[in-house]
C-alpha cells in the first residue's frame, strides 16, 4: 500500500495517540478512530463484498468512521444530500446501487421512508461511533452508558466486530478503488456521482497537509457529504496527523467561539460562509484567536480580503470541483478576484468553436470583451484527477471529448495570464454551494397554471454562487401568491432550487433550430425591459430600479462586478 491512497494514510495513524477527531465534549485519538474505522469495515464486510452504503447524516463522528471504514474494506459510501427532494434522493439511491442506509438523528425519518420505497435495511449511524476507551467493542456505543448490550440481530445488523480482526482481513487497496459517491449536477439536468477514488482523496489530503503539523487543529462546519469538506479537511487531517474537530452544521456566529474552544489553527470554507461571517457583529478583539489558514472557493475578493484583516490570518481561496479534473493555484501577488494563472494543459476555450479566447480587456474592473473573451476552462492535457462518473457513460462523454475534459465552467484571463471566474454554463447553478440542474426545475414550473414555456438560468449571486432566474411566458399575468403557493406545494424543488427571480417574457429568445438562447437571458439578469419579480421574506415584489441599484451595489461591495459584465 501507498501513500496515494486514503487507506494507506489512515493506517499510518495506526499508533498514533495524539488527538484524531473531536466532536463536540468527545476527543478520540487517532489510534482509537483508525480502530473504530477497521470495525465499521469489518462490519460492512458482514453484508458482502462491496457494500454500497447510502448516508444522510449531518457532520458527526459515524460520518468519518464509516468513510474510514469503506476505505480500509472496499466498500463504497454513497454521499445522500439531505437538501435534495424525496424524489430526488430515490433516484440518486437506485442510480448508485445503494443495499443499505444509514442515518443521523435528524434524519432517520427520511431515510425510514426511503428505506420502505427502496426495500432495503435502514439503521442508525451511531451504531459505527467509535466506543469509549477500553469499551467492549461488540456493544452498541449508545447502549454502553446504559449497562445494555445491542440488539441481536446477526452479523449484518448487531454490533461492530472486533477491530483487529477488520484490521488483518482483505487486501490493500488500489489507488484507483472506488471509496465514495458524491453527486453533482451536469448540463444533462440530473444528478450525476461523482467516482471518489482513494487517490482522489489522497492526493489533496498529502498536498495541503504539507500547510499542517500534528500540533494543528482542523475545523471542518462544511457538509461532509460534499467533496470540499472530504479533500480540503478531513483528508487533510489524517495526512497530517492534526486534529479534525467536527461540528454538526455550520454556523456563522458560532465559528469564532468554537475556533476559541478547540484552538482551531485551519478552516475550510466554501461559497458565501466568509460573507455569513463578516455580517456578524465585529468585534474589537476578533484577531485574538488561534486561526492561521482559511482554505476554500468561491469566496468574493472583499470577503476575502476583510476576513483575513479582521481574523488575522491568511486566505486561500482556491479554485476546483467535484471532478477535481482542473484545479487553479491561487496567487497571492495577482489582481484582486484572480484564480491565478493557468496550469500547463489548462486552456479557456470557445465551448462552440473549440477555438481559444482571447485575453479580456479589463478597465476600472470591467471586462470589456465579454463576448470573445469569456469560455470555458479545458483540460487539453488529460484528465486530472476525474475518474468518471457511475454508470453513466453519456455523461462521461459530455465531459471528455477528444481525451480533454471540458469542465462547463467559464472564465476569462486578463493580458498578464491571470484568470478569472465568469460563472457557469447556463444548463447548472451552483447556490450556497449546492450543485443545482435546472432542468427538473424548468420541468417543476411548466407545471404552474398558465405556464406557456419556462427557462431556468443562472444569475450571479453578490457574494458568491449564483442565484436562481426564471424567465415565464404566461397565458395569463403573473400572479405572485399563487406561484409563491405552487412552489412551496412542490415536493420535487428543495430550498435552494426556488427562483429567486421571475422574469415575465412575452417570448423567449430561440436559434433557428428552436433552442432557447439561454446565454442572452443570463446575461441580460435583471436589466431588461421585461417585468422582473423578486423573492424575499415576504414572497415575490416587482423588482424596482431602486432594488436593481442596491444589488449593483452589493455587486461592488464585493469585488464581484466583472460578473455583471459577462
Amino acid at each position: 500500500m501507498t501513500a496515494d491512497t486514503l487507506a494507506s494514510l489512515l493506517l499510518a495513524r495506526a499508533g498514533d495517540d495524539g488527538p484524531g477527531l473531536v466532536f463536540e465534549e468527545r476527543v478520540w485519538s487517532w489510534r482509537e478512530h483508525v480502530a473504530a474505522c477497521r470495525a465499521a469495515g469489518a462490519w460492512l464486510s458482514g453484508r458482502g463484498a462491496g457494500t454500497h452504503v447510502g448516508v444522510l447524516s449531518e457532520n458527526v463522528p459515524g460520518m468519518v468512521v464509516l468513510i474510514g471504514g469503506a476505505a480500509l474494506a472496499g466498500h463504497v459510501v454513497v454521499a445522500l444530500n439531505p437538501t435534495r427532494s424525496a424524489a430526488e434522493l430515490a433516484r440518486d439511491a437506485r442510480a448508485t446501487d445503494v443495499t443499505l442506509l444509514l442515518a443521523d438523528d435528524p434524519y432517520r425519518d427520511v431515510a425510514q421512508r426511503l428505506s420502505r420505497e427502496l426495500g432495503v435495511p435502514e439503521l442508525p449511524l451511531t451504531l459505527l461511533t467509535a466506543p469509549e476507551p477500553d469499551a467492549d467493542p461488540n456493544v452498541e456505543p449508545d447502549a454502553q452508558a446504559t449497562g445494555t448490550t445491542a440488539p441481536d440481530a446477526g452479523p449484518s445488523e448487531g454490533a461492530v466486530p472486533d477491530a483487529e480482526a477488520a484490521g488483518r482481513s482483505g487486501e490493500a487497496p488500489e489507488a484507483g478503488a472506488l471509496v465514495m459517491l458524491i453527486f453533482t449536477s451536469g448540463t444533462s439536468g440530473q444528478p450525476r456521482a461523482v467516482r471518489i477514488t482513494q487517490r482522489k482523496l489522497a492526493v489533496p489530503g498529502v498536498s495541503l497537509a504539507a500547510m499542517l503539523t500534528p500540533q494543528d487543529v482542523v475545523y471542518c462546519s462544511m457538509p461532509l457529504f460534499h467533496s470540499g469538506a472530504l479533500m480540503a479537511a478531513y483528508a487533510p487531517a489524517v495526512a497530517s496527523g492534526a486534529s479534525l474537530v467536527l461540528r454538526r452544521r455550520f454556523s456563522a456566529s458560532g465559528l469564532l467561539p468554537d475556533l476559541r474552544r478547540y484552538g482551531g489553527t485551519y478552516l475550510h470554507y466554501v461559497g458565501k460562509a466568509l460573507s455569513y461571517v463578516l455580517a456578524t457583529q465585529e468585534r474589537p478583539d476578533d484577531a485574538d484567536n488561534p486561526l492561521k489558514i482559511a482554505f476554500g472557493n468561491e469566496g468574493s475578493a472583499v470577503a476575502i480580503r476583510r476576513f483575513g484583516e479582521r481574523f488575522g490570518c491568511l486566505v486561500i481561496d482556491a479554485f476546483g470541483s467535484t471532478e477535481t479534473a482542473i484545479s487553479l493555484t491561487p496567487d497571492p501577488s495577482g489582481p484582486p478576484g484572480c484564480l491565478g494563472r493557468l496550469p500547463g494543459g489548462v486552456r479557456i476555450l470557445d465551448p462552440f468553436t473549440g477555438r481559444p479566447c482571447p485575453p479580456g480587456r479589463i478597465e476600472d474592473g470591467r471586462l470589456l470583451n465579454p463576448e470573445e473573451a469569456v469560455g470555458e476552462l479545458v483540460n487539453t492535457a488529460g484528465l486530472g484527477l476525474f475518474d468518471g462518473y457511475y454508470n453513466d457513460p453519456a455523461a462521461d462523454a459530455e465531459r471528455i471529448r477528444d481525451g480533454a475534459f471540458w469542465s462547463g465552467d467559464l472564465a476569462y484571463s486578463d493580458a498578464d495570464g491571470y484568470v478569472y471566474f465568469a460563472g457557469r454554463g447556463t444548463e447548472r447553478l451552483r447556490v450556497d454551494g449546492e450543485n443545482l440542474a435546472v432542468a427538473p426545475i424548468e420541468a417543476a414550473l411548466r407545471e404552474f397554471a398558465g405556464v406557456v414555456e419556462a427557462a431556468v438560468y443562472p444569475v450571479p449571486d453578490a457574494a458568491a454562487g449564483d442565484q436562481v432566474m426564471a424567465a415565464l411566458v404566461l397565458e395569463e399575468s403573473f400572479d405572485p401568491g399563487a406561484f409563491a403557493a405552487f412552489l412551496a406545494a412542490r415536493r420535487d424543488l428543495g430550498a435552494k432550487s426556488m427562483p429567486r427571480y421571475v422574469r415575465v417574457c412575452g417570448e423567449l429568445p430561440q436559434t433557428a433550430s428552436h433552442k432557447v438562447v439561454k446565454r442572452r437571458l443570463a446575461r441580460e439578469a435583471w436589466r431588461t425591459e421585461d417585468p422582473i419579480w423578486w423573492r424575499g421574506s415576504g414572497g415575490f415584489r416587482p423588482l424596482a430600479d431602486a432594488d436593481v441599484k442596491a444589488i449593483e451595489e452589493e455587486f461592488v461591495r464585493h469585488g464581484r462586478q466583472h460578473l455583471l459584465e459577462t
